[in-house]
C-alpha cells in the first residue's frame, strides 16, 4: 500500500509493507521493498555475501539492493550516550528518521554536502517503540576525518584537510545548522578531482536549524569539533596541534 504524506520531501513516497513503514525515493521503491521480503533491511545487509562492514555507532553495511546497480549503506538507528544502555535501538514511535531525512534534504538544498538518504524503514519494537533502518547512497573514495588523521600526513596534506573542514563549518554557519554531535567521525572526506578532498557532513539526525549566519551556531560547532580533535590527539595520537586548531578556528570565523 502506498501513501503520500503532506510533510514528505518531494520525490519520496510512503509505503506500508506488512508491519514495516517505508519512506523511500520513488525511483528506489522496488529494490527497497524487495530487500524487505525476508526481514528488515539491516538483516538483509548483514546477510549479504558481498557486504562491506563499517564501524559506526554499531556496524553499518555497504551493499547492493536487489536488482539494482547502485551501492548503498544500511545502518540501524541507535541511541548514544546514557540512553544507549536503556533503550538501545528502540525509539518512541516516529523515531529520528523523519527528522534526519528532513535535515538531509534541507542541508543538500542549501549546498551542504551530505550523503543522500535513499530510504528509511521503521518496524514495531514492542509497545510504543519502533526500530529504524536508514539507507544512504554509498560515497565512493571516502574516509572519515578521524581515520585520515591517524595516518602520518605531510603538513600540506593535513592543512588541506583542515581547510576543507573549515569550509564545511562555514557553510553550516551560513545556513544556521547546529550539529550537536560534530566530531572527527561525523565528517567524511570525499575524494574529487586531482586527489582533492571535500568535507561532507554525516549523522544529521540531531541537526537543528537556527538563524542563517548566526555566529553562535558557528561557535558551537567549532567548540564541539575542536574538543573532538583534542580528544583524538590524546587517545589516538593524531598530529593536530594547537596551531592547526587555531588556524581552523580562524578560517571559520573569517579571520583569514
Amino acid at each position: 500500500m502506498t501513501r503520500q504524506a503532506s510533510e514528505m520531501p518531494s520525490g519520496y513516497v510512503g509505503i506500508q509493507q506488512s508491519d514495516a513503514e517505508i519512506v523511500v525515493l520513488k525511483s528506489m521503491a522496488r529494490p527497497v521493498c524487495e530487500a524487505l521480503v525476508n526481514g528488515s533491511l539491516y538483516e538483509y545487509a548483514s546477510r549479504h555475501p558481498e557486504a562491506r562492514a563499517y564501524q559506526g555507532r554499531g556496524l553499518v553495511y555497504g551493499v547492493q539492493l536487489p536488482n539494482c546497480a547502485a551501492r548503498v549503506v544500511i545502518r540501524r538507528s541507535r541511541h548514544g550516550g546514557f540512553l544507549r544502555a536503556i533503550t538501545g535501538e528502540r525509539f518512541l514511535r516516529g523515531t529520528r528518521a523523519p527528522r534526519e531525512l528532513a535535515a538531509s534534504v534541507r542541508l543538500t538544498r542549501a549546498g551542504v554536502p551530505t550523503p543522500q538518504i535513499i530510504a528509511y524503514v521503521t518496524y514495531p519494537a514492542g509497545g510504543p517503540f519502533r526500530r529504524a533502518d536508514v539507507v544512504t547512497r554509498e560515497v565512493v573514495g571516502a574516509s572519515d576525518l578521524g581515520a585520515l588523521l591517524t595516518n602520518e600526513l605531510k603538513a600540506v596534506v593535513k592543512d588541506g584537510l583542515l581547510r576543507e573542514v573549515g569550509s564545511l563549518l562555514v557553510k553550516l554557519t551560513q545556513v544556521g545548522a547546529h550539529h550537536p554531535d560534530l566530531n572527527v567521525k561525523n565528517i567524511l572526506m570525499v575524494s574529487g578531482e586531482s586527489d582533492a578532498r571535500e568535507a561532507w557532513l554525516l549523522d544529521v539526525d540531531r541537526v537543528w536549524f537556527d538563524e542563517p549566519g548566526d555566529r553562535r551556531v558557528g561557535a558551537a560547532n567549532v567548540r564541539r569539533l575542536t574538543r573532538s580533535l583534542r580528544k583524538w590527539r590524546q587517545s589516538h595520537g593524531i598530529s593536530v596541534d594547537e596551531s592547526d586548531i587555531a588556524r581552523l578556528v580562524s578560517r571559520v570565523h573569517g579571520d583569514s
